[in-house]
């Protein structure tokens, strides 16, 4: 059984540069421009969630050189 890649944050960044590129070449029919943002919207929220998991990841040690969470 294939296990499904999840796309890391910079793959995300750059299909989300050539959906732009698609949008602002005025190339694409009104149809197609909205498939894209829509497509385009749910990259934004992966990589947004993706940040969060990371944020939630930090740790800062601190003065006494104990880990603590962010």
């Amino acid at each position: 059984m294939a296990v499904k890649k999840e796309k890391t944050i910079e793959e995300t960044f750059a299909e989300m540069e050539e959906l732009i590129k698609k949008l602002e070449s005025g190339e694409s029919s009104l149809e197609e421009s909205f498939q894209y943002y829509e497509t385009g919207m749910k990259l934004v929220k992966s990589c947004n969630d993706k940040i969060d998991k990371v944020e939630k990841k930090i740790i800062v040690l601190e003065d006494d050189g104990e880990k603590s969470e962010l």
